[in-house]
């Protein structure tokens, strides 16, 4: 045989079975494998992410077939971090790995789309006028513009081009300008965090015109006030690995394993290297299952159980024992040794404000800002103490904003005292109670509480003499441990504060709140601060979420939990972490080119011009502290909101009864400058704020746009009146004016209905708030653009990348506001030129008029006026030149402001000339306008000059602002750089794997792949101050209006009233079923993120389809439902329609409706109103919380998305009750669902 033969037959194939039998050979064809491999092959990988607001932030395999996306898998090549921790990866979620089928879904917006009555209008005025003139004429026609608002929400879209829609919306915003003011055009975007660049194209766009950008973390109520409040920062917590550092976790109000899958992991392993776990929640979350222990209060009591627990510390750790570490803890970082002046009262002494450097004799103290300089007493030298590191310090840029432990007049050690008691002397302080009063959760008790607390004597500069007190002693006895020991009650006492007080509260065994309380402190003590606590929205979302957040942010600070790796407080609500945001700031408000922005809390916009105050049922008067004075507090919430914009502490938009950009010119005719004309006539009343005047049609919104948002659905809080006031829609609002009247606002006795001229939205999907609006543009979807995205969950910093261009005719973010301000700089000429306008701001935290107002309750509008004064006494008031015919230029190019002025950010500033310098040569203008400049014409350009001015993407820039940190504060911090001045990150390196963010001063904690980031380390470690008045953790708030509310300390307030449930309403619409009252709730969901993915029909198999509430068996018995029966909740505020869930996991007395169902997905009609029903938002209305309006205060300041009334919803009650019949419309005939 040759050799040939040989070498062909060396390998035989093997006949028959093998393997005993589990295997066999055989001759079949195997070509059918080719089909599999053909499904699964693909033509190239692509990595981007889901700008979501998850705040998972994962970064995923997109993978293309001819030319199409196909599927996406998780990406598995994050850094990895040191061996005895676990890796960040996998990570991803059900919801992100079904996004691809949104690219080519029905529910797809393909081209952009008009309402057709609009339309029609526009095409016949264009017939004979130009675009500007065309528009003005269908807004001066009251019937036509009437017309076309009655249409919202009924469909009616026409196909149109991109220019048609882009003149339409640009002659809009012109004449608004012209008519009304800049001010008057409106953008709503959420989370710049998940896609910044998209973020930023509308805000870019606004900013240049001088429209109004909406806050969005306040007005979801992601937004804790609480921290502000203790850390005077919005929100810096630990990424998802420091869980694993733990061994105390309490999970409380957050649903881990279903809300937070890609990090659910890291709370596994921490459980399996040993740390304890307790799961706090009303009803049997997801994450219950992993816990040791379950913890189930009445839901909105959760501030009376960590209030309990913090009894328990204090008793047996601080008072009964004292434990080292947190004695030292508590003196050095907190607010606790600071001395409190006692204020006279008719049946004993009140607290009052912090003992200030301003208040003492010795002109020693009478330094720079000395208003703002608390003190604490000295042991040693045993007279008062001027610790270093508190607000007034901070702008004197004399190198002692520290929190070194010494006097910072004399320059001696400093030994502060956390108690009087070896003073000897006592004083009988009263305190308020609010138990008793509230919907549920009650413990009746008397309102007024009288303890013995002890104090010192004090000479103040007038010559008289005060008693001053500790923030821990007045702390103790707030808490029921007076100085007089004996007085104490026992754990078993129905006594305010008690382990079995709570009880009575919130069903919580007294012995497992007593256990929980001991091992949590325990585990600190023997671990150095290793407890942790996550926190999430169901605790935020209550309107007294601050006492409730401030009572668990004791327990931490007491037992010396902040800012140490393991510890501290986990809030996880939203994708607030824009790790960038130094870099971001300029381009996303236009800053390159001048500014100020107008920029307005959202709560506060939304609540005015959805005439949700006209409903209001509450009043400030019934929420005051018993020791508080009634008679200075107006009757209405809607007043407290307007003294606030009054005094600078919040925004206002718009902003004045008249268009700004005719000042200019009036100021001219006076002979005054601007700033100064437009002062005066606001102290003299001749030109008034326009929130004094919500409803008049001058002091209305006339254009908005809402992008990356789903406004009328997920986050529309009151979503009926949005229909009703704001567009003027078909609605089942069912309430009537409330009898209130507000004292500084004019009534008017019909409301308007339909304030927005215009509504554009921009999506890839066609949502609840497209459905709405009156145009609708396609904009690429996450697999189709470049962008940013970072998450508080991790350190990385991660790439949208376009794998596919956007299908059909959808636009980048980017690409449709650069086609806008195309557009609109074409129209302007001969409309809008130049002008000049008029800003106003409030006292804004982090800048030096955070320190405006010392004592915090000062008006120049009131009977005893005091002066006038912008930026001190009422807002600041700057003149902004306007260029409306280069706006489009100034778009494309980043501006010369950064050259003149440098970057800023979290009060630190820096030179960034050689980063413009380079920018230049790597992205050359394409203006003809600006040519010098550099390019931000892509939304490529604008990510590569976020990453090149950014300190946790620029080594250098980094460099730099560690140096700034360390003037302001005396100390050396150049080393927490960690050897990284030379790195840069650019798109080309993360879309290659991603890279961990530069350390940077902008955030209070440090990381690498050694450790894990967790917030307020630097505070702790490098004595650092936090942004707060004493520049300490702050247990005790000093400001006016938190005193008269009585919550000075965390304290527990239960559920409010909101009256949305009345009796008659239940009978009036009686459909022979029985129908109960029941607390409404909302918390996230597990077949979508907030709406995204409600109508993704893979998400709607895996879950029931449509919208659903859940309820407890035992109100489903009382209610005759079963499992999957159509039920009707409604209220005052509207009705909603969606099957019934039954589950033992649920308490009685509640409904659960987890957020973000859409309108457009199995939604029949209401028996109540004969329409269609609404959505979760349909049976809520907000209620702002007057203390989250303060400013001017140090850290309580108003600042974007920092400070602000929140837009809470938990309190809210609705009726229930089975259904007869289901009407889907689709028919002339009902028919059963």
């Amino acid at each position: 045989m040759s050799q040939l033969i040989d070498r062909l037959l060396f390998f035989k194939k093997y006949q028959g079975k093998f393997a005993g039998g589990h295997g066999v050979n055989t001759d079949e064809s195997r070509a059918w494998e080719d089909t599999y491999r053909s499904r699964w092959e693909s033509e190239k990988i692509v990595r981007s992410t889901h700008g979501v607001n998850c705040t998972g932030s994962c970064s995923w395999k997109i993978y293309v077939k001819s030319g199409l996306v196909t599927w996406e898998t998780q990406q598995t090549d994050y850094p990895r971090t040191r061996p005895d921790m676990p890796n960040h990866e996998p990570r991803g979620c059900p919801r992100g790995a079904s996004y691809s089928w949104y690219l080519y879904s029905s529910n797809r917006i393909r081209y952009p789309l008009v309402r057709k009555r609009l339309v029609e209008l526009w095409r016949e005025k264009r017939k004979t006028l130009d675009a500007v003139s065309a528009w003005a004429a269908i807004q001066n026609d009251p019937v036509a513009r009437q017309s076309y608002q009655a249409q919202r929400g009924l469909g009616g879209f026409v196909r149109v081009s991109w220019d048609e829609a882009n003149e339409l919306i640009a002659a809009a915003n012109i004449h608004t300008i012209k008519t009304w003011g800049p001010d008057r055009l409106v953008g709503f975007s959420p989370i710049p965090a998940m896609s910044m660049l998209s973020y930023a194209a509308g805000t870019r766009y606004l900013s240049l015109l001088g429209g109004t950008c909406l806050s969005f973390y306040d007005w979801y109520c992601d937004l804790p006030p609480a921290s502000p409040q203790t850390f005077g920062d919005q929100t810096d917590v630990p990424e998802s690995l420091d869980w694993y550092n733990s061994g105390y976790l309490l999970v409380w109000g957050s649903n881990v394993s279903m809300t937070r899958t890609p990090d659910a992991h890291f709370y596994t392993e921490a459980r399996y290297r040993g740390a304890k776990s307790v799961v706090i929640a009303p009803d049997y979350v997801e994450v219950a299952k992993f816990a040791d222990l379950w913890l189930h209060p009445r839901q909105g009591t959760d501030s009376a159980l960590a209030l309990a627990m913090v009894h328990v510390i204090l008793r047996e750790f601080y008072l009964e024992r004292q434990v080292p570490y947190f004695q030292d803890y508590a003196t050095r970082y907190t607010d606790l040794p600071f001395l409190v002046i006692l204020d006279p009262s008719d049946a004993g002494q009140k607290p009052g404000r912090l003992l200030r450097a301003a208040d003492l004799a010795d002109d020693r103290y009478h330094t720079t800002e000395a208003d703002w300089k608390p003190l604490v007493w000295d042991r040693e030298q045993a007279c008062p103490a001027m610790p270093r590191g508190s607000a007034g310090f901070r702008w004197e840029n004399e190198g002692k904003w520290n929190l070194e432990p010494f006097d910072a007049v004399t320059g001696a050690p400093l030994t502060p005292s956390l108690s009087l008691g070896e003073s000897g002397e006592m004083a009988t302080v009263l305190f308020p109670y609010f138990g008793g009063d509230g919907r549920f959760g009650l413990n009746e008790a008397e309102p007024v509480h009288a303890r013995k607390v002890p104090v010192r004597s004090i000479a103040l500069k007038t010559g008289e003499h005060v008693q001053c007190a500790t923030v821990f002693d007045l702390m103790t006895a707030h808490y029921g441990l007076s100085a007089d020991a004996t007085a104490w009650s026992d754990y078993e006492s129905n006594v305010p504060g008690t382990p079995a007080w709570q009880e009575v509260i919130t069903g919580v065994p007294r012995e497992r709140c007593i256990a929980v309380a001991r091992g949590f402190a325990r585990n600190a003590e023997a671990t150095q601060g290793r407890s942790m606590v996550i926190l999430g929205a169901g605790l935020n979302h209550w309107y007294n979420m601050d006492m409730t957040y401030r009572a668990i942010l004791n327990m931490l600070m007491l037992c010396g939990c902040i800012g140490q790796n393991g510890g501290g407080w986990a809030h996880y609500v939203g994708q607030e972490k824009l790790r960038p945001s130094a870099g971001w700031g300029p381009v996303a408000f236009a800053g390159d080119w001048g500014g100020p922005p107008r920029r307005m809390n959202g709560t506060s916009f939304f609540y005015a011009h959805t005439d949700q105050w006209r409903y209001e049922q509450l009043t400030p008067r019934e929420q005051l502290s018993p020791l508080a004075s009634p008679e200075k507090w107006p009757q209405t919430v809607l007043d407290c909101n307007i003294q606030a914009e009054r005094r600078g502490w919040l925004p206002s938009a718009p902003q004045l009864a008249v268009n700004p950009l005719q000042l200019g010119q009036k100021a001219a005719q006076s002979g005054q400058d601007p700033a100064t004309y437009v002062k005066d006539a606001l102290v003299s009343g001749s030109i008034k704020l326009a929130c004094e005047d919500p409803d008049a049609p001058e002091n209305w919104p006339r254009n908005m746009f809402v992008w990356r948002s789903n406004l009328l659905g997920a986050s529309g809080k009151g979503h009926e009146y949005f229909m009703k006031h704001l567009l003027g829609a078909p609605n089942n609002v069912m309430n009537e004016d409330s009898d209130q009247r507000p004292d500084f606002a004019k009534w008017h006795d019909k409301a308007p209905e339909g304030k927005l001229d215009l509504l554009t939205t921009i999506d890839f999907r066609m949502s609840t708030t497209a459905m709405f609006s009156d145009v609708v543009l396609p904009t690429a979807t996450w697999y189709e653009k470049s962008d940013l995205n970072t998450s508080d969950m991790h350190t990385f910093i991660h790439p949208l990348q376009a794998a596919v261009d956007p299908a059909w005719e959808a636009r980048t973010d980017w690409s449709i506001f650069r086609g806008l301000a195309e557009t609109f700089q074409r129209l302007a000429k001969g409309q809008l030129e130049s002008e000049t306008d008029v800003v106003l701001s409030p006292l804004q935290k982090d800048t030096p008029a955070e320190l405006a107002q010392p004592y915090g309750d000062e008006i120049w509008r009131s009977e005893h006026p005091i002066a006038g004064v912008p930026g001190k006494t009422m807002p600041q008031i700057a003149i902004v030149p306007r260029r409306y015919d280069e706006v489009y230029d100034r778009y494309i190019t980043l501006g010369p402001g950064l050259e003149k002025k440098g970057n800023a950010d979290h009060g630190l500033q820096w030179d960034t000339t050689a980063e413009i310098q380079e920018l230049k040569q790597t992205h050359p203008s394409v203006s003809v306008k600006y040519p010098e400049r550099s390019s931000l014409f892509q939304d490529t350009d604008a990510v590569e000059t976020v990453l090149m001015l950014a300190p946790e993407t620029n080594g250098a820039v980094s460099a730099r602002s560690w140096k700034s940190l360390s003037d302001k504060t005396g100390r050396d911090l150049s080393h927490r750089l960690g050897g990284r001045d030379g790195d840069r990150i650019t798109f080309a390196d993360i879309i290659t794997q991603p890279r961990q963010v530069i350390n940077s001063p902008v955030w209070s904690g440090v990381s690498s792949t050694q450790e894990a980031y967790t917030a307020n380390w630097l505070n702790v470690h490098e004595y650092v101050p936090w942004r707060t008045l004493t520049g300490r953790l702050q247990f005790y708030q000093d400001h006016p209006w938190l005193r008269d509310f009585g919550e000075t300390f965390a304290t527990y307030k239960p559920p409010i009233e909101t009256h949305s449930t009345p009796e008659a309403l239940g009978a009036a619409h009686d459909n022979g079923n029985p129908v109960i009252p029941l607390n409404f709730l909302t918390p996230h969901q597990k077949w979508g993120i907030h709406s995204t993915y409600a109508e993704n029909l893979i998400m709607l198999t895996l879950g029931r389809g449509g919208p659903v509430v859940w309820i407890s068996e035992d109100d489903a018995t009382r209610l005759k439902i079963v499992d999957n029966d159509w039920v009707e909740a409604f209220n005052c505020n509207g009705t909603l329609v969606a099957r019934a869930v039954v589950s033992q996991r649920i308490p009685s007395g509640a409904a659960f409706m987890y957020h973000g169902a859409e309108r457009t997905a199995n939604v029949p009609g209401s028996e109540i109103t004969g329409k269609r029903a609404g959505i979760h938002n349909s049976v809520t209305r907000v209620v702002m919380k007057p203390t989250h309006m303060v400013g001017g205060y140090a850290h309580l300041s108003w600042s974007f998305n920092y400070y602000g009334p929140v837009g809470s919803n938990r309190d809210e009650f609705i009726f229930l009750r089975k259904m007869n019949d289901v009407n889907w419309f689709d028919t002339t005939e009902k028919g059963k669902g």
